[in-house]
Formats: C-alpha cells, sequence, structure tokens
C-alpha cells in the first residue's frame, strides 16, 4: 500500500502544483474567465489516463500464462523508463517550471482564434504527462501485488495529493517542495529497481531471457516472500528470496547509476508556499 500511496500522492501533488501554478497566473493577470477552459484540459487528461490503464488491464487479462509474463514484463521496464526520466526531469526543470508554463499559458492565449482550444490543449499536455507515468507505474505494482491494498494506497495518495495541492494554492499550507521531491525521488529509484528486477524475471518466465540464471543466495527458509516481513518487502522494494544473478545484477546495477546521477545532478528549488509565489 505504501508504494502506490507515495508514487500517487508525489505524482498528484506534481499535477495539483501544475494546474495551481496556471491558475494563478490565470487569476493575476486577470484572465480567470479562462478557467472552465483549464478544468476541461484536466478533465480530458484524466480521462485518458483512466482509458490507457483501464485499456491495458482488460487487454492484459486475456493474454495466456507466458504472454502475460511478457506483458508484465514490459509495462515494468516501460514503467522503470518513465519513473527515471520523472525522477531526473524534476531536479532539472524544478526552478524553471513556472515560467515555462507561464510562457506556454501566453503563447496558448496570444493569437485571436482557436484560444481555447490552445489553452485546453496546452492543460491538457501538461496534467496527461503526470497521469500517464501514473499509469503505467501502477500497472507495474498491481501485477506483482494482490488484494485491494494497492488499489487503496493509490487513492488515498490522490485524495490527499489533492487537498494538499489545494491547501498549497490557497497558502494555508507550506510545504518544502525541494525537500519532498527529493526524497520521494530517492525512494522512486528504489522502487524501480525493485520493477526492474521483477521484470527481468517476467522476461525469463515468458522464455525471452535464459542468461545469468544461477541463484545467488537463497533465503527462503528465513525470509520467505509468501512471509509477512518478505511480502512487505517484495511489494515495496521488489525482493525475492532467491534472485538469480541477472535479476540481482540488474537490481543492483541500476540502483548504482541511478543513485550517482541524482546525487552529481543540480537540487531542485527549496519551494515553497503557494504556485502564486514559488518555483515548484
Amino acid at each position: 500500500m505504501l508504494v502506490p500511496f507515495l508514487i500517487m500522492l508525489r505524482e498528484g501533488i506534481e499535477a495539483a502544483l501544475i494546474v495551481g501554478i496556471i491558475a494563478s497566473y490565470l487569476k493575476q493577470t486577470g484572465r480567470g474567465q479562462w478557467m472552465p477552459a483549464v478544468w476541461i484540459g484536466v478533465f480530458l487528461a484524466a480521462a485518458l489516463s483512466l482509458l490507457v490503464g483501464g485499456g491495458l488491464e482488460l487487454m492484459s487479462a486475456e493474454f495466456p500464462q507466458k504472454q502475460q509474463e511478457l506483458f508484465e514484463g514490459i509495462v515494468g521496464l516501460v514503467a522503470v523508463g518513465i519513473l527515471s526520466s520523472m525522477v531526473f526531469w524534476m531536479r532539472k526543470v524544478a526552478r524553471s517550471i513556472k515560467h515555462s508554463l507561464h510562457t506556454s499559458l501566453d503563447h496558448a492565449l496570444a493569437g485571436s482564434n482557436h484560444q481555447v482550444t490552445a489553452l485546453i490543449a496546452m492543460v491538457f499536455f501538461a496534467v496527461a504527462r503526470e497521469g500517464l507515468e501514473t499509469v503505467f507505474f501502477l500497472l507495474a505494482v498491481f501485477q506483482q501485488s494482490e488484494g485491494p491494498a494497492a488499489p487503496l494506497g493509490a487513492l488515498l495518495g490522490l485524495i490527499l495529493a489533492i487537498g494538499v495541492g489545494f491547501a498549497i494554492y490557497t497558502g494555508s499550507m507550506r510545504l518544502n517542495l525541494g525537500l519532498f521531491f527529493r526524497w520521494t525521488g530517492l525512494f522512486i529509484l528504489v522502487v524501480a529497481a525493485g520493477i526492474l528486477a521483477n521484470s527481468v524475471q517476467a522476461l525469463h518466465e515468458a522464455g525471452l531471457w535464459n542468461h545469468l540464471q544461477g541463484v545467488v543466495f537463497d533465503l527462503s527458509a528465513t525470509l520467505p516472500m509468501d512471509g509477512p516481513l518478505g511480502s512487505v518487502l517484495a511489494g515495496m522494494f521488489g525482493y525475492q528470496d532467491a534472485p538469480t544473478v541477472s535479476v540481482l545484477g540488474a537490481y543492483v546495477i541500476y540502483l548504482a547509476v541511478t543513485l550517482a546521477m541524482f546525487f552529481r545532478s543540480p537540487a531542485p528549488a527549496q519551494a515553497a508556499p503557494s504556485p502564486s509565489t514559488t518555483h515548484s
């Protein structure tokens, strides 16, 4: 539950900040009448995310076992790529995202024709990025989890993100976004390493990867994956009680590379009180 909760919270806050920055700028520049177009863009982005997620989930349910393993492996690899790019993209653009959104907004409303369409499209693409990132991550997590805990965690994360976003927008909450994105970014990289390891295992079970299959160690007697602690570690970090060389190698190499890049990249702005006064 914790993994989808934290990812949904982070993605939800990112999306809420984007909408908050746009709404604040429209209000400050006397263009509040354009807000209905903003909400249409948000609604369309959310609808697309739900449609893509639901379509992929329904499609995978019809696959035979080996194809399901292949689908799980591919979705996991896509999720790892998206999660990794999301972390580094936020660290790169955090200081300038407010200015970029203001520029895009001015450009969308500059023309005399099709202003509503341009504004809807601008908001749609800005929010859809967050939504589709979340969809692929949740698909990867749901495929590796059983029961209602993961969907419930995602729902709670979304609800809290909406509340936090609204509180930041109204100025009733001050949140150090730099610190928030730094620690959630580190957490995401560790989770992504686990997803990558499970994807390698899924590709092996699908018959596509049969190299380096020697077992490195076996903790199934002391810390089994189906035990209380093992299931928590498996759900959060992709723990396997008897990992192969390829699985453990993928986990360690990914973490070593991404953590080195993460700590070498510039930290995001130390963010703040409200979308109208801070870089996000």
